[in-house]
């Protein structure tokens, strides 16, 4: 998708859809009102008529509307001016490109940024704008033998803004909203790829083409025989069931100076789960290849944070394995030593994810991160205590649990916060090893950040679980992007507070 931002009258863009909005019960936004006022009342005798009473989701779509130079005039309902917030918005500019696409018109001017969102200026309207149309865009036909999209569909939209004062800062804010959004796609496709796709290897070619298509973006690839040497017997313990060998994936993007500490982020890469020998039950486990959501945003993330040019330092570590039984499968009861020198006894199998992610969080060490934030799709408990809407935020530190909370409220990508409390670690003891990889039914997603806390004490850490937020299931099952534009917007602000 092509997009572009300008400044202009509604009535005199010659274009083959021009969008505006319409205010419960029938109050015309500002470009509505002009191209009312050009067409000598004509929009307004049609509500007047009943055709459109401005409720979020309805939509009205005109041609030739007189004094309109435009093709076809979309007008798209905003609901009560008064309850406008960023909810209300992300439903008006995903009614707005439903309806787009609808029309088929190949390119569009849209005027819905003009309206008054509460406490948000020009700059975050754009960026959320092009992310939200780019997201609802979406489509994944990689693997159909007849793509779903006609060849002439929609490919350009414009931003309008009402004047030129307003461009140069919706410049900034249309570079950093496409490069959030091709950071989002880049999550969606890997992580909806099938497992015989997107599998270690995969995932590691992924990267080192993402650092030929983003030159500040250096990427590295460990194989086996090198994280044995470093002592990730707990990472190790997860690809030994599979043919497949795994791979830790190392990003580094040099945006600031040397001494300026990075962030880093580390996603789950599991590229496909069945459980091992504590094999999962088999419905719904093809959803099982989005167990490296986790490794994918990590990926978006990086491509997003290239693509804006942030001034910050950012390492990723993606590590990526699968989860298979077999004769060489790790067994429940067996202990592997992690390459932090602790010992853990795996009860459960299918409690993997924090195997890999506990060696990859001591490798961090070495790059002295300012802040560590580690991504996974970890415990199914967690879509039970928060379902769907929000991602799960445990942290060592409550200042970075705060930056991430409301990183992602502005991002529109919510978490909230669970207590990481000392009581619960005893749920982790073990008889025979440091600690076991499970600690009951009771709070488990609570005690699998508490397994990772074990390998956090050296620096700022939060981890976030997206076991509920990572994908949509059932019919029509899907990768979300999420947490990217939490993370990306977390990064902007490490930036702004920097500066």
């Amino acid at each position: 998708m092509e997009y572009n931002i300008k400044s202009g009258s509604p009535e005199k863009q010659r274009s083959a859809c021009v969008l505006a909005g319409v205010h419960e019960t029938r109050k015309l936004t500002p470009a509505a009102q002009a191209l009312d006022e050009a067409g000598a009342g004509f929009l307004s005798g049609l509500l007047r008529k009943g055709d459109m009473d401005g409720k979020i989701g309805q939509s009205l779509l005109l041609h030739n509307v007189p004094g309109c130079a435009a093709e076809r005039l979309l007008l798209i309902g905003c609901g009560k001016q008064a309850d406008l917030d960023d909810r209300q918005y992300r439903k008006i500019i995903t009614a707005g490109v439903k309806q787009l696409r609808q029309t088929g018109a190949t390119e569009a001017m849209s005027f819905l940024p003009e309206l008054d969102v509460k406490a948000r200026d020009y700059h975050w309207k754009i960026q959320n704008a092009v992310q939200w149309i780019d997201h609802e865009l979406y489509r994944f036909n990689e693997f159909k033998s007849k793509k779903s999209e006609p060849k002439k569909g929609l490919h350009k939209i414009t931003l309008v803004v009402p004047t030129r004062r307003e461009l140069a800062q919706c410049n900034t804010a249309l570079t950093r909203g496409m490069a959030l959004a091709a950071g989002v796609k880049l999550t969606r496709d890997l992580a909806n790829r099938p497992a015989n796709t997107c599998t270690p290897t995969h995932l590691a070619e992924q990267a080192l083409a993402l650092g030929k298509t983003y030159p500040a973006v250096d990427v590295s690839v460990l194989d086996e025989a090198e994280m044995k040497e470093l002592g990730m017997h707990s990472l190790l313990s997860v690809s030994q069931g599979s043919a497949q060998p795994g791979k830790l994936i190392v990003f580094r993007y040099q945006g600031a100076g040397d001494d300026s500490k990075p962030v880093a982020l580390i996603g789950k890469g599991v590229t496909f789960d069945t459980g091992g020998i504590s094999i999962k039950p088999s419905a719904a486990m093809d959803e099982m290849k989005f167990d490296m959501c986790g490794a994918a945003s990590v990926f978006g993330a990086v491509a997003a944070v290239a693509g804006m040019e942030l001034p910050i330092n950012l390492v990723g570590l993606t590590p990526a394995v699968e989860n298979m039984p077999s004769s060489t499968a790790t067994k429940p009861g067996d202990i592997f030593t992690s390459m932090s020198g602790q010992t853990v006894e795996v009860l459960n199998t299918d409690a993997e994810g924090r195997l890999i992610l506990c060696d990859a969080l001591t490798y961090s060490e070495r790059f002295e991160p300012a802040a560590v934030v580690d991504i996974a799709t970890l415990t199914g408990a967690c879509i039970v205590a928060l379902g769907k809407h929000a991602s799960g935020l445990m942290s060592n530190h409550e200042p970075l649990a705060a930056e991430l909370l409301r990183a992602g409220l502005n991002a529109g990508d919510r978490a909230w916060q669970l207590p990481l409390w000392e009581e619960y670690e005893k749920q982790l003891d073990s008889p025979f090893a440091d600690m076991a990889n499970i600690g009951g039914r009771e709070a488990g997603t609570i005690t699998a950040a508490c397994f990772l806390s074990k390998f956090a004490r050296k620096f700022h850490w939060a981890h976030l679980d997206i076991a509920g937020t990572a994908w949509v299931s059932g019919k029509n099952k899907c990768a979300t992007g999420r947490p990217v534009p939490l993370l990306v917007e977390y990064l902007i602000q490490q930036c702004e507070k920097n500066t």
